[in-house]
């Protein structure tokens, strides 16, 4: 984006690279990968809600609907007037409710663990070798935020800043990452599901806080993550400023994921698939690729060079290793 000016989106760093194709292909990864996360954040909802209210249900049309179909069609509800947000200025401000959101969720576990009785005594194999697939895809999972990030960068009143925000975000993103994980292994051990909040017992204040907590995030990031997939379709049309037509593409997208989201309602499987398939691709070989075409002096031999060489033939195994262990996984549970 230094090197152009007119860069305002992540296809446009794969058209500065490599043209008509590379925009392709960034935008098939990047719209691919934020499709499949929003897809996560229903499953997500679905699961914690009817841990919540495993009874609860409501009638349609004269059909009964339950368990977490039922939550995942009213949480598309709640979250599809956000989506109709276009100034990424104001979700901003939602998403915010999102961040404090992720804290107030460590804490809870937290206390869950020290002080309503669960403990940290649980007891396991620390290094399984035969999880390291899924493990490093979902470690490149948490960290698949560089799509949006030519978009968020533009949406700033200081760009300037942005080299200091992405900083704060991923050291944040990882103590956070890093505190959920010990936190849940100490607790549950081996029998940790693929969402620690899962596990808690239910009737404890802290687990409830949690699970509510948790109801939360996606909530607010849905509408960031579907803006750029939005804005994509919408300029595709003549009346492309339209405000319905804006509504009618947003609603789409929002009925859409909910399908995906109660055809494959495997939540960690889902998640390992976009890490090891898609995040990789968007998050470590395209960026690098799109490096190497577009600044010159980068191909030289030396440190530099040797780093992203090292990022490709990492990114490169776990993506193949991970994609296919985690579509196995799917495949199985089908």
């Amino acid at each position: 984006m230094d090197s152009d000016p007119l860069i305002r989106s992540y296809p446009d760093i794969g058209e500065k690279a490599f043209g008509c194709k590379g925009r392709a292909l960034v935008s098939v990864f990047m719209y691919l990968e934020l499709y499949l996360v929003a897809v996560e954040f229903l499953i997500l909802e679905g699961d914690n809600l009817y841990k919540l209210f495993p009874n609860a249900g409501f009638k349609l049309a004269g059909l009964y609907i339950g368990g977490k179909t039922g939550f995942v069609l009213l949480t598309a509800l709640v979250i599809l007037p956000t989506t109709w947000l276009k100034s990424l200025g104001m979700l901003a401000y939602v998403s915010a409710g999102g961040v404090s959101a992720s804290v107030i969720l460590v804490g809870c576990v937290w206390w869950v663990g020290a002080v309503d009785g669960v403990g940290f005594h649980e007891d396991g194999v620390l290094l399984n070798w035969g999880g390291l697939p899924t493990t490093l895809s979902l470690f490149t999972f948490c960290y698949c935020g560089h799509a949006v990030f030519p978009t968020l960068c533009n949406s700033m009143k200081d760009r300037s800043q942005f080299s200091k925000v992405l900083l704060i975000c991923f050291v944040t993103s990882t103590i956070t990452y890093g505190s959920m994980a010990v936190l849940g292994y100490l607790m549950y051990g081996e029998y940790l599901k693929s969402q620690v909040t899962l596990n808690l017992p239910i009737r404890k204040m802290g687990s409830k806080l949690a699970i509510y907590t948790t109801l939360v995030n996606p909530l607010t990031k849905y509408a960031v993550i579907t803006a750029p997939i939005a804005t994509a379709i919408e300029e595709t049309f003549v009346f492309r400023d339209s405000r319905y037509l804006s509504i009618l593409v947003r609603t789409v997208i929002v009925i859409s994921t909910v399908v995906v989201a109660l055809t494959i309602p495997f939540f960690g499987y889902v998640m390992a698939f976009i890490g090891a398939f898609l995040s990789v691709t968007v998050s470590m070989l395209l960026p690098c690729l799109c490096y190497l075409r577009i600044d010159k002096s980068a191909r030289s031999f030396g440190l530099e060079l040797v780093f992203i060489v090292g990022i490709l033939i990492i990114g490169s195994f776990v993506g193949i290793i991970g994609t296919y262990t985690s579509i196995k996984q799917i495949v199985k549970h089908l």
